[in-house]
């Protein structure tokens, strides 16, 4: 009875000495860790000890059955660096195998570098597979067609191939930059003229509008249909002058702008459109420039009156501009300018124009003229279905209402006085259709 009670009291105590020596030895291995799939696997049992053998001795040691012990530091799962956020996810495959050796699921949690742009050079070094190369352009991959050659022998090739210039910052092989120049095209001739050096002033057949009618003396002109211009064949541009010109017929609905214009007046529009040309208005006697009416005599003028117009312009060749220079290329007139500036208009002092109304001076109409040259000029008009308006120039030298008395005005000079001065600038070019242009 001793016996089997020591027996029993050795196998309890044998017990408690390996469930110590048990727990010691779970403490230190670390937790294993479930699948994601299953947050609470069901843990193993430690293996129970082994039963005391039969007839051993009272005082025999208990049989040691420890396990093999395994590390803390291989134990543990190695620590990944999270992905970075420019990183492709892993695979399904590779979840699922790494979810049957790890823990517990854990947080997600996002890594500093998705909030801070990494730098080129910080940038942490990773083991993951570099990224792929991003896929082509449309450009690049949309493979050019072939052009289709068109069958056409009408048609022009539009190929610029060899026409291309290169850029001045590639093209080492410059020629030498010639020398730019301004060319401007010109309206009309300034250097035809119907004007000869033994013929006296009468109104021009090449500076009129086509649709006015000049008479056999071209001192008599007549329109209808709308304002149109004609001008004389000679102009001044310094000193006083005046020459007078008489209302033949108006008509029920003719009306008349008459006045002086440069070279370059609109001989499709009435006097006194542009900057060009100063009119004096039958209507109610107004002043007319730039298309703009102003107040000027008392009353207008009608059908048998007789309007004088003065000019003066003391000194003007100093303020006339330079003579234009003239060439002829690829068969087009053309204004040459050396330095590709045109001289600005200068004015002249003390310069202007009055209007007489059968010898009754109306007052300075227009003061600070542009220095150039200035030529006699009507415009008329009347209804369609209608007779021409006809007005008669009178150059002199015996008019029929000429001033007493100029108001300490310098006297004029009759129109019929002016020489014949042809085209003041220069005309050069090849020779056109056989025959060479003429320099003068």
């Amino acid at each position: 009875m001793a016996s089997a009670l020591s027996l029993s009291r050795a196998t309890e105590k044998a017990q408690s000495t390996d469930d110590e020596r048990w727990s010691d030895a779970l403490d230190r291995i670390p937790s294993p860790q479930s699948p994601a799939s299953d947050p609470s696997p069901p843990t193993a049992d430690p293996p129970s000890p082994p039963s005391p053998v039969e007839g051993a001795p009272d005082d025999a040691e208990p049989f040691d059955a420890k396990p093999d012990l395994v590390e803390p530091s291989s134990a543990q799962t190695p620590k990944t660096e999270p992905p970075a956020a420019d990183e492709p996810p892993p695979s399904s495959t590779s979840a699922s195998s790494s979810d049957d050796d790890d823990g517990p699921a854990r947080k997600k949690q996002r890594s500093l570098s998705s909030f801070v742009s990494p730098s080129p050079t910080s940038a942490p070094a990773t083991d993951a597979a570099p990224m792929p190369p991003p896929p082509p352009t449309t450009a690049t991959a949309t493979a050019k067609k072939p052009k289709k050659k068109s069958n056409n022998v009408w048609s022009k090739s539009t190929s610029r191939k060899g026409k291309k210039k290169g850029k001045s910052g590639n093209n080492h092989h410059v020629a030498a930059v010639e020398d730019t120049v301004l060319m401007t095209p010109v309206p009309r001739f300034p250097d035809k003229t119907d004007d000869t050096p033994d013929a006296k002033i009468c109104l021009s057949r090449v500076y009129k509008a086509e649709k006015v009618e000049l008479s056999d003396d071209r001192l008599t002109a007549g329109s209808t249909k709308g304002y149109r211009m004609v001008r004389a064949t000679r102009g001044v541009q310094e000193g006083a002058w005046y020459f007078e010109m008489k209302v033949v017929k108006l008509g029920e609905t003719g009306h008349t702008r008459l006045g002086w214009t440069t070279d370059k007046g609109d001989l499709q529009a009435p006097v006194g459109y542009d900057l060009n040309s100063f009119g004096y208005r039958d209507i109610d006697g107004s002043k007319i420039h730039r298309a703009q009416r102003e107040k000027y005599g008392d009353e207008g003028y009608g059908e048998g009156d007789v309007i004088g117009f003065y000019i003066n312009l003391p000194d003007g060749a100093l303020y006339a501009p330079k003579p234009p220079h003239l060439i002829w290329y690829k068969g087009q007139r053309y204004v040459y300018s050396a330095d590709g500036k045109d001289d600005p208009p200068k004015i002249i002092p003390d310069s202007e124009i009055s209007f007489f109304k059968n010898g009754q001076c109306q007052g300075v109409a227009f003061r600070d003229l542009l220095g150039g040259r200035y030529y006699p000029a009507a415009s008329m008009y009347t209804l369609p279905n209608q007779p021409n308006c006809e007005v008669r120039f009178n150059f002199g030298p015996d008019f029929e209402f000429f001033p007493q008395d100029f108001g300490g005005r310098s006297i004029p000079r009759p129109m019929i006085e002016v020489s014949y001065h042809g085209f003041d600038g220069k005309v050069e070019g090849p020779t056109e259709n056989g025959i060479s242009e003429k320099t003068s």
